[in-house]
């Protein structure tokens, strides 16, 4: 049985890290300058690649403003609360895949802050060769404005953490469950690629640079926690460690085959040969007596 970490500790280290990223983020907003020339350059590239346009995409859903609302709600909404719902599922019922999931986040989140730190990024959404709508302000509703713009950099396109988390959330949830729909968990990291192209938020080159760490994260996670493979081996209620099983031989794969009915009822005895009479004494003495008498005895008998 693994041992559940400390609440208090835990719940600590989860809002000094979240914090330090965000107040991180606001210290190195960087020059706005240098975002827009780095959206150039990653527009530009993205065609020299032949990846799809992010704006033929959003041309897809913008003339139906119930699809697009949709799609801004699930950028706002399911973010942060998956996130933590997850954390805190694993945290009560798995113990071991919390530490792992945590570790995972943790590194990843460390990763793109360093990259949001070397590579200040304008959204397509800013960007006028993109020629994209920004869907939050058009249509709505939108996380930027008001009392939020205090605690967000929206120049910080590269690497999209939206992506990121969402990737770890399927992977955390796929890894935890045993049903053969667990697969589905998956949906929720494509669904968010393409909310947030379609939103004008992010780049396909930010969520390939958001995978491509969450890969390295994974592999670090694995060999600090110990798992890497965090579903492996594991019981689905408790995460308890269980013993491998013995691999099916062709003896235990093959039915048993039925046994003979027991007989009814037992055969009979053969029936016994009969006694010879009993000699009384007299009979016995008159026999020795005259041997004569005992010679055709004898030959009396059967």
């Amino acid at each position: 049985m693994h041992a559940r970490p400390r609440p208090v500790r835990e719940l600590l280290l989860v809002a000094v890290l979240f914090l330090a990223y965000k107040l991180g983020r606001l210290a190195v907003a960087g020059d706005l300058s240098t975002a827009y020339a780095n959206a150039v350059h990653v527009w530009d590239l993205e065609r020299a690649l032949r990846l799809p346009s992010e704006a033929a995409l959003q041309r897809l859903v913008i003339g139906h403003d119930g699809v697009v609302r949709a799609a801004n709600l699930y950028y706002a909404c399911v973010h942060f609360p998956a996130t933590a719902a997850v954390l805190l599922w694993t945290y009560l019922r798995r113990p071991a895949l919390y530490r792992w999931a945590r570790t995972t986040l943790a590194l990843l989140t460390a990763a793109a802050f360093l990259v949001q730190v070397l590579v200040p990024l304008a959204p397509p959404r800013f960007l006028a060769l993109a020629g994209m709508a920004d869907t939050g302000h058009t249509v709505g509703p939108t996380v930027y404005g008001g009392s939020t713009d205090a605690f967000a950099n929206q120049y910080a396109a590269m690497p999209s953490l939206h992506v990121g988390w969402a990737a770890a959330v399927g992977i955390v949830l796929t890894a935890a469950t045993r049903s053969r729909w667990r697969w589905l968990w998956l949906l929720h990291p494509l669904l968010t690629l393409a909310v947030v192209m379609v939103t004008a938020n992010h780049y396909w080159l930010d969520g390939i640079v958001a995978l491509v760490l969450l890969g390295a994260a994974l592999a670090l996670a694995g060999a600090a926690t110990g798992h890497a493979h965090p579903g492996a081996g594991t019981s689905p209620a408790r995460g308890v460690l269980l013993p491998r099983r013995r691999p099916r031989t062709l003896s235990h794969s093959l039915p048993a085959l039925p046994r003979p009915p027991a007989p009814s009822r037992a055969l009979p005895r053969p029936p016994r040969s009969p006694r010879p009479p009993r000699r009384s004494r007299a009979n016995a003495r008159a026999l020795i007596s005259d041997p004569r008498a005992f010679a055709l005895d004898r030959c009396d008998r059967p």
